[in-house]
């Protein structure tokens, strides 16, 4: 007879216990773990080893078989993606709710007439889906739709369709028999992702799959589940904001440094194919407290506009407030003005904000913040056919940046007249961009020539 053993797992982090337990030591949860019934068998005879598995390979003995890419009809998901669904993949995407998860795969799904597609819903009807596809005025014949939350019946019908793309909505609603706890808890959507990643690499049928996140803003459910998949997705944005960010946290097909840019709309996720212009379009003439940076997300280079308002405190703690740039770094450079530059805002408010809700992690950014804020403080305005690009360092500093030539050709082609860069910078310059191009040393340099 097998010996069986019970353990207790916590639902919300994952961690085990060999008894009960009413807080969880990890995450600080109340009444968050289960018990969780462990078959063991052991042979009751010793198990020969044999030779006839798998025989270890050297590189020239692999056979290198090229897989053609799935393109699909949403460019920016293809770039995010690598160039393409790779077949056999399986691929994670989390966000938000009310981000546009659903949205996005349901035209994955609509955008693929050629393709068999089998969208498998466990949180909308088929008549909710059917609604939603009508918004999205979009229809394809090849793809089928199924409302299944037994993980059993999911791969019978996969079997029997025989799908191309796979596409479950969401994980936490998919459970299987041969675990005894509910669906969405720890064990369930570990157990049940790498059955699909089995089911994926036996077929050669690419899986998406929808997570959700917990309250820190992770996805739902044990970490091993990112380890498990090919590619991790992260779909954000803020919904007081028509702009969506498709960013790679994971890709073991492609670069995690690209992203894809979408826009909200009652139509569905529209694809923005220039957001520099979607960035500065209401950008206004003189205002102070505002810069345009030249930055880069992947190979991508596009122009946003930072806004800064510095204020007398009206407390006796002064404020510091930044909405889609790093608070730590705002903190740095605010220090590095005091110190360096000789500009006493210890008793000021500060407040930054990247227009139109992205955030923004390129440390060329920097010398753009820093002047942004300095022409809130004086109130005098830059030229809003200005822009910058440069990293501070602690010293004062202007410290190189990377892809300058892509910044410089950004800007010009946005009719941008003037552009300030590292002095540090090996740049020789390109055709006749019509763009002056200052370059600088110091911070201090920039506001001479800023502000003379």
């Amino acid at each position: 007879m097998n010996k069986s053993k019970t353990i207790f797992t916590c639902q919300n982090c994952g961690v085990q216990s060999p008894k009960w337990i009413g807080k969880c030591p990890s995450c600080g949860e109340w009444n968050t773990y289960v018990e969780e019934i462990i078959a063991r068998e052991k042979p009751s005879w010793p198990v020969a080893a044999t030779l006839s598995g798998n025989k270890p390979l050297t590189l020239g003995e692999i056979e290198a078989a090229k897989t053609p890419r799935i393109k699909t009809g949403i460019e920016e998901l293809n770039r995010v993606l690598g160039g393409g669904i790779v077949p056999g993949s399986l691929v994670l995407i989390g966000g938000e709710p009310g981000i546009g998860k659903s949205t996005l795969v349901l035209q994955l799904a609509l955008g693929l007439p050629d393709l068999k597609v089998l969208y498998v819903s466990g949180e909308e009807s088929l008549q909710q889906l059917k609604l939603r596809a009508e918004r999205l005025k979009a229809g394809s014949s090849e793809c089928r739709f199924i409302c299944e939350t037994s993980l059993e019946n999911l791969l019978l019908q996969s079997e029997y369709f025989q799908p191309e793309i796979l596409i479950i909505d969401s994980i936490q609603t998919v459970s299987t028999e041969v675990v005894e706890s509910s669906a969405g808890s720890v064990s369930q959507v570990r157990e049940c992702t790498s059955a699909l990643l089995k089911y994926a690499k036996k077929n050669n049928v690419a899986v998406f799959l929808i997570g959700h996140i917990n309250k820190e803003g992770s996805i739902a459910g044990p970490k091993v589940l990112e380890h498990i998949v090919d590619t991790v997705i992260q779909f954000e944005g803020d919904s007081n904001y028509m702009f969506r960010i498709l960013r790679a946290a994971k890709n073991r097909f492609g670069s995690t440094s690209e992203i894809g840019i979408f826009e909200m709309r009652n139509e569905g996720l529209i694809e923005v194919k220039n957001p520099s212009e979607q960035l500065i379009s209401g950008l206004s003439g003189e205002v102070s407290g505002t810069a345009i940076a030249a930055t880069i997300e992947g190979i991508r280079p596009f122009l946003v506009e930072i806004q800064a308002l510095v204020s007398t405190a009206a407390y006796g703690t002064p404020q510091r407030s930044s909405t889609g740039f790093d608070l730590r770094r705002l903190n740095m450079l605010l220090a590095v003005l005091e110190k360096r530059a000789g500009f006493k805002l210890i008793a000021k408010d500060v407040f930054l904000n990247i227009a139109g809700g992205l955030r923004i992690n390129d440390p060329a950014a920097d010398l753009s913040v820093i002047c942004s804020i300095l022409s809130s403080n004086i109130d005098l305005a830059i030229g809003h056919k200005t822009c910058f690009a440069g990293e501070v360092g602690l010293t004062g500093e202007i410290r190189a940046v990377n892809r300058l030539e892509q910044r410089i050709a950004e800007a010009a082609k946005l009719g941008f007249e003037r552009i300030f860069i590292p002095k540090l910078n090996k740049f020789s310059g390109f055709g006749n961009t019509g763009i002056v191009i200052e370059k600088a040393t110091r911070v201090e340099d920039v506001f001479k020539k800023l502000f003379r």
